[in-house]
């Protein structure tokens, strides 16, 4: 398997971390995202949640706050569209991207899988391309009941260590969503176990994106 580094320590990295509800960013990449801080590159995140609202605002804004309490800097932006409406509030979320390319450009962009299952993933990833023509844009995936897991094929190898302080970080800011069966840390380090095995990560575990489109030099 060919190993690419995105950034070395030292050198600066602009990422633009979208994601649809308050913990699917944590979630999907939350750990490439500290891994990437702790090995000494110069994180710049423009961090943006569409929905968040009431508690699960103040949930989202400070559980960035803490994944992003290393990074250089950190811009957190968040709005309040109506969870599992997304498809019927696309005009209103389409002027939300347009403002949003206005105020950053990334090096890197991190949004949600095409092919999610939820139709507010499936929504916020399509804009993200139409938005975002010409940046590099990985694909993170949020396991769910449906049972729509796909095939990535970019890999990060992260630590065990990064991985406990990944699922703390989620318990510790996301009570709201503790009472769900499938919200606990065994459900984040099984999948991320699985594609530790595919892509024989050296300590084991590593969080898998979606590439469709990527053009090196």
């Amino acid at each position: 398997m060919k190993q690419m580094g995105i950034a070395r320590p030292g050198e600066a990295l602009s990422v633009l971390c979208i994601g649809a509800h308050s913990d699917d960013i944590e979630i999907g990449a939350g750990a490439t995202i500290l891994g990437w801080i702790e090995k000494g590159i110069l994180l710049d995140v423009h961090w943006a949640v569409l929905s968040a609202v009431g508690s699960r605002c103040e949930e989202a804004y400070c559980s960035a706050k803490s994944f992003l309490a290393d990074a250089r800097s950190a811009e957190i932006d968040i709005a309040a569209f109506q969870d599992g409406f997304f498809p019927y509030q696309g005009a209103a979320i389409k002027a939300w991207f347009e403002q949003l390319r206005r105020r950053a450009s990334p090096d890197l962009v991190l949004s949600h899988w095409h092919n999610d299952a939820h139709q507010d993933h499936r929504q916020v990833s399509s804009l993200t391309w139409n938005t975002f023509r010409d940046h590099p844009i990985l694909e993170y995936e949020i396991p769910k009941w449906d049972g729509d897991i796909g095939q990535p094929n970019i890999y990060v190898p992260v630590s065990r260590g990064l991985m406990d302080r990944k699922t703390a970080l989620l318990q510790k800011h996301f009570g709201s969503q503790r009472s769900k069966d499938w919200f606990e840390p065994d459900t984040f380090l099984s999948l991320a176990r699985l594609r530790g095995v595919e892509c024989r990560a050296p300590e084991g575990f590593a969080e898998a994106f979606h590439g469709r489109k990527l053009s090196f030099q």
